[in-house]
């Protein structure tokens, strides 16, 4: 296979392995390329592919399971040449309300990429919180972890605290704690709407009282990632989800007040890796710093803050006190 940006569309086309470039043990697939480089999620990387915005050494390539050496072969897309990322940052953020968790919003809203932007690399946010909600957001460039993190396979536990309207009976629990029949999409729940809209069935989840009252706070742990899941799921025991809190994400813990970031641990990085089943990565240590977000908008009160649980290289503990909602959160 030729060697040359100027490879002929026989070489480019691949080879029967669908090996690609220079033809050297270093090429890998171009959607896991494009992932690690922090272009996007494999899935959408194969779209691209599929969709012929993808090249390779000045040819278009079409074809699922291309591969391309990441540090010699020149990789586009649409255009724009894609660097291998050199170096890969890890951060956890306590997201505020009112943020989205894009990159970007055609509505206009602010995202959680604002309390990045003094940083010289393309970051991305892994998971979802809506817009409404708050807490525990892992961003980083390290697409590889973010696909293995974000896989319904990976079946990484994820801790909410949820505030709802009235109580629940310990009978509508245990239908949450066993899997309940939940919306696919956000089809509005109405009698003309239901039977005929796509439902799926969650996985069991762990639920138990975290703050009695008439509006109680419970701590709810899932494997799954849905679309607005935890809403859905008390909407169908018939109450409405007021507040949504992060704490846990596998193995990391909320240890920052809201607004505030800071980059994880070599262990943390590592336990990670491990929560997925990959290899995990030698990383020196770096010093971790916390920086604070943008200022609050005009009319908004900041949140007050939790006090920060002691960092170390260790998983913290951290006290049910020290997950306690701030001020601004009691019931």
């Amino acid at each position: 296979m030729k060697s040359a940006r100027g490879a002929d569309k026989s070489a480019i086309a691949g080879t029967e392995d669908g090996k690609m470039g220079r033809g050297n043990n270093k090429a890998e697939r171009l959607q896991k390329i494009l992932a690690s480089a922090g272009v996007a999620s494999r899935r959408k990387a194969e779209e691209f592919i599929l969709q012929g915005r993808v090249q390779v050494n000045g040819q278009i390539v079409n074809q699922l399971g291309s591969k391309a050496d990441p540090v010699h072969d020149h990789i586009r897309v649409d255009g724009k040449l894609i660097h291998p990322a050199g170096e890969y940052r890890y951060y956890i953020l306590n997201k505020p309300k009112q943020f989205v968790t894009t990159a970007s919003d055609p509505q206009g809203r602010p995202t959680v990429m604002e309390f990045f932007s003094r940083i010289r690399l393309r970051m991305f946010p892994v998971g979802r919180l809506d817009y409404h909600s708050e807490g525990l957001l892992l961003v980083t460039n390290d697409g590889e972890l973010a696909n293995a993190l974000t896989r319904a396979a990976s079946h990484v536990p994820k801790t909410y605290l949820v505030k709802v309207s009235g109580v629940p009976s310990e009978d509508a629990l245990n239908a949450l704690r066993r899997g309940i029949s939940i919306p696919l999409g956000d089809v509005e729940s109405s009698p003309g709407h239901r039977g005929r809209e796509a439902r799926v069935r969650t996985a069991p989840a762990t639920v138990q009282l975290f703050r009695q009252g008439e509006n109680p706070w419970y701590e709810v742990t899932i494997t799954e990632g849905r679309n607005r899941q935890l809403r859905k799921m008390f909407e169908e025991i018939g109450h409405h989800v007021e507040k949504i809190r992060r704490v846990e994400y596998g193995p990391l813990v909320l240890d920052l007040p809201p607004g505030e970031s800071r980059e994880l641990t070599a262990h943390e990085v590592q336990a990670l890796y491990r929560a997925v089943k990959l290899p995990a990565p030698g990383i020196r240590p770096r010093r971790i710093e916390t920086q604070a977000g943008p200022r609050a908008r005009p009319g908004e009160r900041p949140e007050s803050p939790t006090k920060p649980a002691a960092r170390s290289s260790r998983k913290p503990v951290v006290s049910r006190k020290a997950r306690e909602p701030g001020v601004s959160h009691q019931p």
